[in-house]
């Protein structure tokens, strides 16, 4: 498609949002030869805002500069992974889904003699340590392994680590509570030099991976997904391939957790399940 008009030689005129279009299609076909992590698939308007954050943080006029640095200094491409995975999280986030799954996932779990779940796309590793905590209450965490997978190997550091600003700790807790906490959180974390520190028993039960949903396969078989807040960065075609992955390594009537604003309406595995808890999105494998 053209943008803008033609010239007095024939020649079409771009306008500047076109240019960065072109120069988008060529940054992320550069990022998939040079690092092979692909990013065309993700959604051209998140794509759009966030790579105009980029120039700005890295003081670069266009993406052909930033695409310049990228190529030929891999740290710089390292940074720039904050800006294709949104690392924004908090614990026990949208509190009825951690009550849902304490009330409707958690009774069915009791069944299995181990449990496996993957969290992909964990970011920064809030819902990992949550879910364990969950889990922990409902006496099931010492015969469950959380398989934590993500593309950014800083988030996944942070993750591990389970450390969070002092700060975020109250919106934390609040969330702790609303989803049917049992205990109080501070029970689960130690406090020192303005961070919280969570308790490293829970950390034994964790399994950190680099893992793509855009290039990678089956991560592993389990019976519980949870992927929130991730696809809505993803057009069709990815959402559908994730949906895919999730399907293939769920267990026969396995659990799949999605963000409040994700949906599995309109793909084409929708019906490869079916809606266990409706406001809450979580899905359960037909």
């Amino acid at each position: 498609m053209w943008y803008g008009k033609p010239s007095k030689g024939g020649s079409p005129l771009l306008d500047d949002d076109a240019i960065f279009d072109i120069e988008l299609k060529l940054l992320l076909e550069g990022i998939l030869l040079r690092y092979q992590h692909d990013f065309r698939d993700y959604s051209v308007a998140s794509l759009r805002r966030r790579m105009r954050q980029a120039l700005e943080r890295f003081d670069c006029a266009t993406l052909s500069q930033l695409q310049d640095r990228i190529l030929h200094e891999p740290a710089m491409f390292l940074q720039m992974l904050q800006f294709f995975t949104v690392q924004v999280s908090e614990m026990f986030r949208d509190p009825a889904y951690f009550r849902a799954l304490r009330e409707k996932v958690v009774p069915v779990l009791h069944t299995y003699p181990s449990i496996k779940i993957w969290v992909a796309g964990c970011s920064s590793g809030e819902e990992v340590w949550s879910l364990a905590i969950l889990l922990e209450e409902e006496g099931l965490l010492e015969r469950t392994m959380i398989y934590a997978t993500d593309i950014n190997v800083d988030a996944l550091a942070a993750a591990e680590a389970g450390i969070y600003a002092v700060d975020r700790i109250a919106q934390f807790s609040d969330n702790y509570r609303r989803s049917g906490g049992k205990r109080s959180l501070s029970d689960y974390y130690t406090a020192a030099y303005k961070g919280a520190i969570f308790d490293r028993r829970l950390r034994r039960h964790f399994v950190f991976a680099d893992h793509s949903l855009a290039t990678d396969s089956v991560f592993s078989e389990v019976h519980m997904v949870s992927c929130r807040n991730v696809m809505i960065y993803f057009n069709k075609d990815l959402q559908d391939r994730a949906l895919g992955l999730f399907h293939e390594a769920l267990v026969n009537r396995g659990f799949l957790g999605l963000g409040m604003k994700e949906s599995l309406h309109f793909s084409r595995h929708a019906g490869n399940f079916r809606e266990l808890c409706q406001a809450e999105k979580i899905f359960q494998r037909a």
